[in-house]
């Protein structure tokens, strides 16, 4: 188990909080071999890959962002740590190449908490874990209510994780210390915890679910592009017609367009409540545009005239040009429009929705985990022509649920919908 110490003094903290028995929980507030120096060169680099590649056990892996402040999900730091190595900080900035360390750890179980966040950016960086276990999704299958990783080490381990750096810009440079040993916190205990929910895995008759999952994370297609991504733009539902959806769009464009050239979070440069009001304005002038208080903001002011254009091209464009409504696609239509369009499908979608809300209850985790929303949406509107349970377990198969899944829900969903 790792020290437990005042990240000022060293020595063992006298603040730790009460735990739900009364016990004290207390804070791991620094590294046990201290904070690693950052590697930001390659014979650096080199020796932490020779350390590694020499060690024993699994590696635990995180990756820290630049969420809200930069363009993209791309790694601004990469924290390891093994058995017989400790742990190493690597600036991927400096060292965007860890190909080389992929090779040294081959077949190495790489430990993560919610793996899905950070396996994009470590590709990124040629870091392709081959084996995996991931400690936020073993948490769900579990049945944890709270799943953070403060959580889970708080509940499983005993020990409480600071966060207060958690949504800092770690693209600055040089990173503070006390980010540092934040950063380095955050693998600190990450294989204690993977081990401790291994066991509890293997006591509830859960592992190879786990393992099953862990698997398909691995093995998952890159996500495809949204075909129209400014769909997702917060607050559009409050805009009611097609010329103003076009507004939202030529907007959202342009921001992102700036954005990328700046390297910036879309939301710095321009928030979505201001695309969405000025949607619903039509601004015609300057001044009217810059009375909707986001574009007062100093870095949408300077894109004053960009926005009117955008929102001028719009007012000449065509009705042909403008986007519809809904957006295509090649699912179901929104749940809420169901009774109306297909009210058999509605029933059948409900019954469904039932048969998986009594197992989830039973094997004690949540619905999501037990079958995909989107499977179970799928289903109930295009169920296959035969409702046999091979039919059925067919059909959920080609839609991504798992052989562990399909034994828990196949046959009780086909019951239900010949019911239904």
């Amino acid at each position: 188990m790792a020290n437990v110490l005042n990240s000022k003094s060293g020595e063992p903290d006298p603040g730790a909080s009460q735990g739900r028995d009364g016990q004290e929980v207390p804070l791991l507030s620094v590294p046990r071999e201290g904070v690693p120096p950052v590697v930001s060169d390659e014979s650096h680099l080199a020796r932490v890959i020779e350390s590694f590649g020499g060690a024993s056990g699994p590696v635990a892996v995180d990756a820290e962002r630049a969420s809200g402040y930069r363009y993209g999900q791309r790694a601004y730091l990469v924290q390891l740590r093994r058995q017989g190595a400790g742990s190493a900080l690597i600036d991927p900035v400096s060292c965007p190449d860890l190909a080389a360390l992929d090779g040294a750890l081959a077949g190495v179980e790489m430990v993560l908490h919610a793996a899905h966040q950070d396996l994009p950016c470590l590709s990124e960086l040629d870091l392709r874990p081959d084996r995996l276990f991931d400690t936020e999704l073993a948490g769900r299958l579990l049945g944890y209510q709270r799943v953070g990783l403060a959580s889970m080490v708080e509940r499983v381990l005993g020990l409480r994780l600071a966060k207060e750096h958690s949504a800092v810009d770690w693209s600055v440079r040089p990173l503070p210390r006390d980010w540092l040993c934040y950063a380095a916190l955050d693998v600190e205990v990450l294989v204690e915890l993977r081990d401790a929910l291994e066991t509890e895995l293997t006591d509830s008759g859960k592992l190879d679910w786990a393992r099953e999952e862990f698997a398909a994370i691995l093995t998952a297609p890159p996500k495809e592009p949204r075909p129209d991504p400014w769909r997702r733009t917060s607050g559009i539902h409050k805009v009611r017609n097609q010329r103003a959806l076009g507004v939202v769009r030529e907007l959202w464009r342009e921001r992102d367009r700036i954005a990328r050239e700046r390297d910036i979070s879309p939301g710095r440069v321009l928030p979505d409540s201001g695309i969405v009001e000025a949607a619903t304005a039509m601004p015609r002038t300057a001044n009217e545009l810059t009375a909707i208080k986001p574009f007062s903001v100093r870095l949408a002011r300077r894109y004053v005239p960009v926005w009117l254009k955008a929102i001028n091209r719009v007012r000449e464009m065509s009705s042909a040009d403008l986007p519809q409504p809904s957006a295509p696609g090649d699912g179901p239509p929104s749940t809420n429009r169901w009774a109306d369009r297909d009210p058999e499908a509605a029933r059948r979608l409900d019954a469904a929705r039932e048969v998986v809300a009594a197992i989830a209850e039973r094997v004690e985790m949540p619905t999501e985990n037990v079958v995909q929303p989107d499977a179970v949406r799928r289903l109930a509107w295009a169920p296959p022509r035969e409702l046999s349970d091979d039919a059925v377990a067919d059909h959920l198969r080609d839609n991504n649920v798992r052989e562990w899944q399909l034994g828990l829900a196949a046959a009780p969903l086909a019951a239900a919908l010949r019911q239904a």
